[in-house]
């Protein structure tokens, strides 16, 4: 199996942690590939793009194609109401995020968190974004580039270390959390994400799940019957989340206190109907 790293070289919080990590040793060049500059270091790729990769949905397809191998894909795209497999990477590697930075003084100076899910690409290969926050001065520290570099590196086992965060159904534990609500940054499933021996799957914030407020109708309605986008989100971020953990035990976590009362029994009603385990931070 390839993994394969994307940058966008118009955007330094992408390239430069990609600069960091082809200065180590062990990389050599590879033929350009749609008019992407290659280097290779062991089963590992990384291709620097000119253009947004936004416009690059379907590369894990399209590279496929051109190699006849399963890549890992960590770029942007995407589109409404579908969602890639999360990759089980994400959880670890989150924690070894953190471990590194504090390790080169960057905490609390950063703040290491993860993100809600909102955005692509459009891949059928789990994928991950990794990034620098978040402004332009963050974004050209070269201390900052240099830990990110340093977690693909470990991560990846580049070192000669053992890779960190490969899924297998034999794992002793195989709680993946699913979170469900909260704002952009997740503090709540957060929490859960940063305990040891947690897998994490797609985190869908409160403004991804449009509900319709049954008070705004004149007849009663059902909490079942609540009408908005939400209950789509929910069930695709289940199954991308289920296909990229196969054989682990799916718990979604709600952020209790970002819902109203109506908004909360709805969604408890349908996962229940959904046979979705509902845990509690306490469980991981």
């Amino acid at each position: 199996m390839v993994t394969l790293i994307v940058a966008t070289t118009s955007d330094p919080a992408s390239v430069n942690p990609a600069n960091a990590l082809l200065a180590m040793p062990g990389w050599d060049p590879t033929p350009s590939l749609q008019d992407m500059k290659g280097f290779a270091n062991g089963g590992v790729r990384v291709l620097l793009h000119n253009k947004s990769i936004i416009e690059e949905d379907d590369l894990d397809q399209s590279l496929e194609r051109s190699h006849r191998r399963t890549c890992d894909v960590l770029p942007q795209g995407g589109k409404p109401g579908w969602a890639a497999p999360p990759n089980p990477r994400i959880g670890p590697w989150l924690r070894l995020l953190k471990k590194i930075a504090q390790d080169h003084n960057l905490v609390p100076e950063f703040e290491i968190t993860l993100e809600a899910t909102h955005h692509g690409p459009i891949t059928d290969t789990p994928a991950m974004f990794l990034e620098i926050g978040s402004t332009d001065e963050c974004w050209k520290r070269q201390d900052a580039a240099e830990v990110m570099a340093l977690l693909v590196w470990e991560g990846l086992g580049l070192g000669g270390g053992a890779a960190v965060g490969n899924w297998n159904r034999d794992n002793d534990n195989k709680r993946v959390l699913l979170g469900i609500g909260g704002g952009h940054y997740a503090p709540r499933h957060m929490d859960i994400a940063l305990k040891d021996g947690v897998w994490v799957g797609h985190l869908i914030s409160g403004y991804s799940l449009p509900m319709e407020d049954p008070s705004q109708s004149k007849t009663e309605t059902n909490a079942k019957d609540i009408g908005g986008t939400w209950k789509q989100a929910i069930k695709v971020a289940f199954e991308a989340t289920q296909s990229a953990f196969p054989g682990g035990e799916i718990l979604a976590h709600l952020d209790h206190k970002s819902f109203k009362s109506w908004q909360k029994n709805a969604i408890t009603s349908f996962l229940e109907e959904q046979n979705i385990t509902i845990s509690k931070r306490d469980f991981f």
